[in-house]
């Protein structure tokens, strides 16, 4: 079922079924602001303090803006010049262009159509979605406007609600990560390189688990990457000690790499866990493309990748 509703203060799209409730805004992003278990009535999306939300201006700093639910982070996580051809040195903003846009959108029948023109990358970026029992899907696809290829990374930045006891699930092969945080006190320096899920923390000396969340008193964020890649048909999740779980399954081949990023009160006093699928490390398109670890639409093609989040409550 298809709804127009608000949610603080800002029109929204509702997409509902007897399992799950989808609140997207079209005109901030078309971000995902709410996702409920009708089963439980849980909220998986971290929701912020804020009673009424302010839609940003293109180029905006991310960080002077809600930091909620799940935003589509795209072309690029850090703010940087585009790396080559006829982009060459066009400002993405930080976080990329799509979050801080106003999106169109169809309602066709039981499925939602969102679609953005880039205001300065020659692309079009778009999503389709609906909910099947308790899965909502979506299907992305980036058109390339341009007689050349084009290069980004895209990761969904969704903060999921958690807690001390929540576990962060991954293929058990996936032993090895890297930190990708400077502000990070266990992990130390940009590019140091850990044992997953158990590793020893610079801070203290001790054993730390990696795949749990500490309490929100510790007052810090951890953002690291796994080294290895995510093979097609493994997922990932989260699992809560209530036995509900929220599951990510996708596209891994065109979706290779994976980042973790906790919020354990380091950030505005917000407790939250994104996991984050991505098409090229390390946050920075530049370096992506540099490193030769990047998503490639070519050019006057389409790019597309199938991405969904199962609830299980």
């Amino acid at each position: 079922m298809l709804s127009r509703s608000y949610f603080k203060g800002i029109e929204s799209i509702v997409l509902e079924n007897e399992f799950l409730r989808a609140e997207f805004l079209p005109s901030y992003g078309s971000k995902l602001a709410s996702l409920i278990s009708k089963k439980t009535g849980k909220e998986f999306l971290f929701q912020s303090e804020l009673k009424e939300l302010v839609i940003p201006e293109y180029g905006s700093a991310f960080s002077s803006f809600d930091s909620s639910g799940f935003d589509e982070v795209f072309p690029s996580i850090n703010k940087c010049p585009y790396p080559e051809g006829n982009r060459e040195n066009i400002e993405v903003p930080d976080h990329g262009e799509v979050w801080a846009l106003s999106w169109n959108y169809e309602m066709i029948g039981e499925t939602i159509k969102f679609w953005v023109l880039s205001p300065k990358l020659q692309y079009r970026f778009e999503k389709v979605v609906k909910l099947e029992k308790n899965s909502l899907k979506t299907v992305y696809t980036v058109v390339n406007l341009a007689d050349e290829d084009f290069k980004f990374i895209w990761t969904p930045h969704a903060l999921l609600n958690c807690d001390e006891n929540v576990k962060i699930v991954v293929p058990e092969r996936m032993n090895r990560i890297m930190t990708a945080e400077h502000s990070t006190e266990h992990l130390g320096e940009w590019g140091t390189e850990h044992t997953y899920p158990v590793t020893k923390s610079f801070k203290t000396g001790q054993d730390i688990d990696m795949s749990r969340v500490e309490k929100v008193e510790a007052n810090n964020c951890e953002k690291f990457y796994f080294l290895d890649k995510v093979n097609k048909d493994e997922t990932c999740g989260l699992e809560y000690s209530t036995g509900e779980k929220i599951t990510y399954s996708y596209d891994a081949e065109k979706i290779p790499y994976l980042g973790v990023w906790k919020t354990q009160g380091g950030y505005r006093g917000h407790y939250n866990v994104a996991l984050e699928p991505c098409t090229g490390i390390y946050d920075d398109l530049y370096v992506a493309s540099e490193i030769r670890k990047v998503a490639v639409v070519e050019k006057n093609k389409e790019f597309f990748w199938n991405f969904n989040i199962t609830i299980e409550a």
